[in-house]
């Protein structure tokens, strides 16, 4: 069965999010994660979840289905709001039983680290999703393009990004892959003691950086075939140029990040 991480791919589309400049959404994408680790009410945090979802239902991608591509982070976020909650000995005493007491510091902290984890994955994830991996190579490399001046390899350094976000679910149905083939010789990854756990993972590992190297060298030989050299006299097929939808956006955000300054405390 195909992974459902959302992560890297992309989904063809002709949504507003879709038609925006990739420059302005990379952009965007660093304020984003800025402004997460500001927000310090329940006001604030409310404003950036609708944020999110706006973004979402913008894209024309389905709620459920981009909830669903990050399934596999749903642990880490669990994991943090149980930790927390529980090691967390802020504030008043909620609940006690035995050796475990919940207090609404932790609570609160547990909550709120949880949140802004699940909607930077959101809004992150809508990056690759609305945008093509060449689309992503070619802003990125314009935002860096004033460090060619310190011979910084600007296009290529844009181009192992884009070409990292690609192989992530690439890896991922790979890992899914070599577990099921695993499991069919008796390997059990869900039973037994955290140590042979472990042990157990050991077998997934090294096939999947085997396939990894293995891809990496075939696309190498790929593009040299193709006569890739860098960005040395190459040329663009589509030239990056911002349209009214653009500054359209621009004001709508500068004008989201005002209410927000506004309202946090």
């Amino acid at each position: 069965m195909k992974s459902f991480m959302v992560i890297g791919q992309y989904v063809p589309s002709r949504s507003p999010l879709h038609l925006l400049d990739p420059r302005f959404k990379l952009l965007f994408i660093f304020g984003f994660v800025f402004i997460v680790f500001l927000a310090n009410n329940a006001a604030s945090y409310a404003l950036l979840t609708i944020y999110s979802f706006s973004f979402i239902i913008l894209s024309r991608l389905h709620i459920r289905y981009v909830l669903k591509g990050i399934a596999p982070i749903w642990f880490f976020i669990l994991f943090s709001l149980l930790f927390h909650l529980f090691f967390t000995k802020e504030g008043e005493l909620l609940y006690q039983l035995g050796f475990i007491s919940i207090y609404d510091g932790g609570l609160i902290k547990g909550v709120t680290i949880s949140l802004r984890f699940l909607l930077l994955i959101m809004v992150t994830s809508l990056l690759t999703l609305t945008t093509t991996p060449m689309e992503i190579t070619d802003g990125i490399e314009a935002l860096l393009k004033p460090l060619k001046k310190w011979k910084v390899p600007v296009h290529e350094l844009a181009l192992m990004t884009s070409i990292s976000l690609r192989f992530i679910p690439t890896l991922m149905d790979e890992l899914e892959k070599i577990s099921k083939a695993q499991a069919s010789r008796g390997v059990d990854f869900k039973t037994g003691s955290w140590k042979s756990r472990i042990y157990a993972v050991i077998p997934l590992l090294v096939p999947l950086f085997i396939s990894a190297f293995k891809r990496a060298e075939n696309l190498a030989i790929a593009m040299e075939a193709r006569g890739y050299r860098g960005d040395v006299g190459r040329t663009k097929l589509r030239k990056l140029q911002m349209t009214k939808l653009d500054y359209m956006a621009i004001f709508v955000v500068l004008a989201l990040a005002g209410l927000f300054f506004w309202i946090r405390e």
